[in-house]
């Protein structure tokens, strides 16, 4: 009997390693034949702040669907994220998405997440700690939230470019 309460454990380890966050919840409406259907949509962010993290949106009938569906899509749509020994980021990044534009740049040590918004949700479930960041154009929580997650998938560790260059990582530095 222990053995199975182990065992249950786990699996709930394994599950809660993610975090999700929920950005926005909006009520939406759409016109139909017999007058207005009303439906909820939940922008949610899913890290487990090692160095992944994922930008969903779940629409349902209820807030605790969406939010589900929400979840669920921001674990399909994960990124990998390069972090430095400092936390912060490899070089700076912009990422865009939408109308949105989302300015980072590394951070010294005990900096902390200046961010707002969306993107400061996506940096700090994603592992970041000390990172600049500025969002620019729109200021809508889904598309910034997309930027965020734009930017941080085009980045690359030192190693990554030295292999794409074929050259020895300690040329880089020179």
């Amino acid at each position: 009997m222990a053995g199975n309460r182990r065992k249950n454990t786990r699996s709930k380890e394994k599950e809660s390693e993610w975090q999700e966050r929920v950005v926005q919840i909006r009520r939406v409406t759409k016109v139909v034949k017999g007058g207005k259907k009303l439906s909820f949509r939940a922008i949610v962010v899913v890290g487990n702040e090692r160095g992944q993290v994922g930008v969903g949106v779940g629409k349902a009938g209820d807030v605790i669907g969406a939010v589900k569906k929400g979840v669920a899509d921001g674990k399909k749509h994960l990124v990998d994220v390069p972090l430095t020994r400092s936390y912060s980021l490899p070089q700076q990044a912009t990422g865009f998405g939408g109308g949105a534009k989302v300015f980072m740049r590394p951070a010294a040590p005990g900096t902390g997440v200046i961010a707002g918004g969306a993107v400061r949700t996506v940096l700090e479930l994603a592992g970041v700690r000390n990172v600049l960041a500025k969002q620019l154009g729109s200021n809508n929580p889904l598309n910034n939230a997309r930027a965020a997650a734009d930017a941080l998938a085009s980045l690359r560790t030192l190693a990554e470019v030295a292999e794409e260059r074929g050259i020895p990582v300690e040329k880089l530095y020179a």
